[in-house]
């Protein structure tokens, strides 16, 4: 083989390798049930939502006495081994013998929500056996609001597998990206209530500025419409004087100080022997 063609298979040779090395680390998403343009913009809203979880992995333990010890592996829209090339979403994992069961896969997915809750459905996982009928096991998710939690408290709640059809796998967990989205809006008061306090800010400052710099007034006569402000205060001190005031004001106190009114003269005869002879 010539140089020149050793060198293009070779370059061949490195483009293939990239692009399967490309389709293996791009890994599989949710494909929700039914054909791709039958997905509603709930749904593909709902996906979006649960985008921040695709990158964590969750595991569970159950022992039921000798008989039962499995591991359950899941994973938000995406495979638990992406190796395999199974859709495995949600995985059980027998801990005696190493067996594993797709309990759920992500290319049947269901997905639909509540106030603060989202529920994913897994379905097309590995048969049963001599349980329901033989049907496909499917995995119920059910994501429920706590805010400031990414996700937490993974854990299985039941198996339902004494029905002859419909049987699943429940499991819950909870993030926040199930909770709604906070109302930010202003009630009208607050705004009203922002603008008169900014009014106020505005007119005091300005009005300062204008008595300092323009004016040049100094002390208290810096504070706009000094004296209105100060008849004001006079006007209202007067004013609730007049409505709380208990007794009427043509009533002498109960009180009144020793004036010279009241002291009289003294007799000219009792100041005599005081006089020098």
């Amino acid at each position: 083989m010539s140089p020149p063609c050793h060198t293009s298979a070779l370059l061949l040779v490195f483009v293939a390798l990239a692009v399967a090395g490309a389709e293996q680390s791009e890994e599989r998403s949710c494909d929700v049930v039914g054909d791709e343009n039958s997905e509603s913009q709930m749904e593909r809203a709902l996906l979006k939502k649960l985008e921040p979880l695709s990158h964590m992995r969750f595991n569970v333990t159950v022992e039921r006495g000798k008989t039962e010890n499995y591991i359950y592996q899941f994973r938000v829209c995406r495979e638990v081994n992406s190796t395999l090339h199974d859709f495995g979403g949600l995985v059980q994992t027998d801990r005696q013998n190493g067996k594993t069961t797709v309990i759920g896969r992500i290319n049947e997915t269901q997905v639909f929500n509540g106030s603060d809750w989202i529920m994913l459905i897994y379905k097309g996982g590995d048969s049963y056996g001599r349980h329901c009928s033989g049907e496909k096991r499917r995995a119920v998710i059910m994501i429920s609001c706590k805010r400031g939690v990414t996700a937490s408290s993974f854990s299985i709640i039941s198996e339902e597998r004494e029905k002859e059809q419909e049987c699943f796998y429940l499991f819950e967990m909870d993030s926040n990206v199930a909770c709604p989205a906070e109302n930010s809006h202003l009630s009208i008061g607050s705004i009203l209530l922002i603008t008169f306090v900014s009014l106020i800010a505005v007119y005091i400052i300005g009005g300062f500025l204008y008595q300092r710099l323009i004016v040049g007034a100094k002390g208290m006569e810096q504070i706009p419409h000094f004296a209105f402000w100060q008849d004001l205060g006079n006007l209202v001190a007067d004013g609730c004087d007049f409505v709380c005031r208990s007794e009427p004001r043509n009533v002498p106190a109960a009180y009144r100080g020793v004036g010279d009114d009241q002291l009289g003269e003294e007799s000219e005869e009792r100041d005599d022997h005081l006089l020098p002879m």
